[in-house]
Formats: C-alpha cells, structure tokens, sequence
C-alpha cells in the first residue's frame, strides 16, 4: 500500500512549528483571501482548514502542518474552533 505523498510527514526541524512560523510559509496571496479584513481577530479552524485545502488542490503538501502542528495550535489557544461575543 502507498501512501498519499506528504502523508505523515514531519516538519523539517524535527519541532513543531508555531502557528505564526506557519503562517510567514503561506503565499501572500492566500493570506489575503483568507483573512482580509480578520487579521485583528485570533485565526479560526475554518481559516486554516480554506487555506490547506487551497495548498493541497495545488500539490504542496509539504506547505501544509502536520497533524501535530494542527493539534497543538488548536490545545495552546493559536487558533480558534469559534469566534465567541463578549
């Protein structure tokens, strides 16, 4: 059985890479699609999720965090599920 290229991979530094170190990585122009007029906000999983799914479409799967990554930026508070009213 083959694996799906990029299935499993670890960022190159052997450490998780924080959510900002990811983010510089992601071209200019999704960025902007991506959070143009949120960037006061936390980022939302929503966010991340239109932004992997563009890198993916496009065959850069070594663009994109590892499940790791994800996970941590999510259980330390880098990203949001939601967006909660004060």
């Amino acid at each position: 059985m083959t694996l799906p290229k990029g299935f499993g991979q670890q960022p190159k530094s052997g450490s998780k890479r924080t959510y900002e170190e990811w983010w510089a990585t992601v071209p200019e122009d999704l960025k902007s699609k991506t959070r143009k007029g949120d960037e006061n906000n936390k980022p939302l999983l929503n966010q991340v999720n239109y932004v992997l799914l563009h890198l993916h479409l496009a065959g850069k799967h070594d663009a994109k965090p590892s499940h790791e990554e994800l996970k941590d930026w999510l259980h330390s508070g880098q990203v949001d599920v939601l967006r909660m009213n004060k």
